[in-house]
């Protein structure tokens, strides 16, 4: 779901940053209304684990791959408008360092991956998992409907964005300048691979993690948290992070790109030519390690080692970043008391 630069025209990526740029400034203040610092690292966390789980790719018949998010873990247990700054960050990140989804992209990326799915996820789990004094069962299950509805919520807003740009931006003769696939394209080919395989991903990872902090924590998912997550839980969680990152590399074994995702040469294969609006902003910004490859490891293994660096580099940034971030927005203000007494 990480829409390359080139596929949106300027009629689109443009829309999305103006839709995204309150939704960050609103989002801020409501996580410093609503969270207290001491709840900063498992912001990071939720970043950090949002990033790498992002990179595990799952391989899908025809060649393709796609990936879950961890966008309604971090929603179900932070609430969605800290998940949508933790998940902004991440894709930020995966953005402008390796070249995941494009530059010109990232208001529509965070749009449908921090705006849609947080929320999509946070509204159906409360509806699904009743009241507060529901079984862990209920909860966990909740959870996983919760993550798969959410990730095709997001999935189907992504088919949109990708299915309208014939519509909306084409040559005088009809030939698309960006996203050449129209909408009975785009809809059924992104709607299928994650109805049928990627929605279960979301699910199962979803489910799973929150059904075990409900057991080992449940605390954090009360409004009021009087401690931070006990550290025998957060080394648990980072030992999982850690474990993952090493895994990562499996997506590679996949012979073929995500469904959207390819590069201009890619595309004239597949369609003939490349469009006008596409070959111009396909290298509009040249990540640090695109692809999260590093140009001094060459080969097999050599990828593999530059896959995990990659993923390290980027749990490394994006947790330092959204910790900062947190630490800032929720810090607390000295009451007008205090002031007067100082």
């Amino acid at each position: 779901m990480h829409i390359p630069d080139g596929y949106l025209g300027p009629q689109t990526y443009i829309v999305m940053y103006g839709a995204m740029t309150p939704f960050w400034a609103v989002a801020a203040k409501k996580v410093r209304a609503t969270l207290k610092a001491r709840q900063a690292p498992m912001i990071a966390m939720a970043a950090v684990f949002s990033f790498v789980i992002m990179m595990f790719n799952v391989p899908a018949p025809g060649g393709t791959t796609g990936h879950a998010t961890g966008a309604a873990i971090a929603a179900i247990v932070l609430g969605p408008w800290a998940a949508s700054l933790a998940v902004s960050t991440a894709l930020v990140v995966q953005a402008i360092l390796f070249g995941d989804g494009g530059i010109t992209a990232i208001g529509a990326n965070c749009f449908t991956m921090a705006v849609i799915m947080p929320f999509t996820a946070w509204i159906f789990y409360k509806s699904l998992c009743g009241s507060e004094n529901s079984s862990v069962r209920r909860k966990t299950i909740a959870a996983g409907i919760a993550g798969y509805i959410s990730l095709n919520a997001a999935a189907f807003a992504t088919s949109i964005l990708f299915g309208i740009q014939p519509l909306i931006a084409s040559r005088p003769d009809g030939t698309p300048l960006y996203s050449p696939y129209p909408l009975k394209v785009a809809i059924p080919a992104m709607m299928v691979e994650h109805l049928f395989i990627f929605g279960f991903v979301e699910a199962v990872v979803t489910a799973l993690i929150v059904g075990y902090l409900y057991k080992a924590e449940p605390a954090i998912f009360t409004s009021e948290v009087t401690r931070p997550m006990r550290k025998s839980v957060s080394a648990i969680l980072w030992a999982a992070v850690a474990v993952i990152t090493i895994l990562t590399p499996i997506g590679m074994i996949a012979p073929g790109t995500a469904w959207g995702e390819w590069s201009a040469e890619e595309i004239g294969k597949r369609i003939g030519f490349i469009p006008q609006g596409f070959s111009k902003l396909q290298n509009v910004w040249n990540a640090l390690l695109p692809d999260y490859s590093i140009p001094a490891l060459s080969g097999k293994y050599g990828a593999v080692g530059a896959y995990i660096i990659s993923g390290i580099v980027g749990i490394i940034v994006s947790g330092l970043i959204v910790f900062a971030i947190a630490k800032l927005i929720t810090a607390r203000k000295p009451s007008k008391q205090e002031l007067e007494s100082s």
